[in-house]
């Protein structure tokens, strides 16, 4: 909101965009909740908290984003034992091949979403984690935040 009204840089709603996953890791009330609440309703008379801090995501993209990308790559480093504190990721491009492991299936593979005191703590956190993850022709902008 500005003196001069409302102004807006971009509209994101779809849970798959990035932008929108860098904003529900802040989400303090359940979602389910607001939604529960928007169909009945009394929106309005919800109390929504949000997390203090900053937060940001980093889209790991197969090779060949965006025209035409490679799929069937095993991905390495997922967070099984939820050791990254912080990090919230989102499945976008992914299946399970035969044996179980996680594959790329699509473009956008998957969104490392990190929160934090401020902005540098969070990209950083974003960052340290995208590094830790790994698959053939993996790539990702190393200036989201700047």
């Amino acid at each position: 909101m500005t003196a001069n009204g409302p102004k807006l840089l971009e509209y994101n709603v779809r849970f798959g965009d990035p932008e929108t996953q860098a904003i529900l890791v802040r989400l303090d009330t359940d979602l389910v909740d607001i939604c529960e609440a928007m169909l009945d309703g009394t929106l309005s008379g919800l109390d929504i908290k949000w997390r203090q801090g900053s937060s940001a995501c980093v889209v790991l993209a197969s090779k060949g984003y965006p025209s035409k990308p490679q799929t069937g790559d095993i991905i390495n480093g997922l967070d099984e034992e939820g050791t990254m504190q912080n990090i919230q990721i989102f499945h976008a491009g992914t299946a399970f091949n035969e044996s179980g492991q996680f594959i790329t299936a699509g473009g956008r593979v998957l969104g490392i979403t990190a929160a934090g005191d401020d902005l540098v703590r969070a990209l950083a956190t974003a960052y340290a984690a995208a590094g830790q993850i790994s698959f053939d022709g993996m790539q990702y902008r190393k200036d989201i935040g700047k």
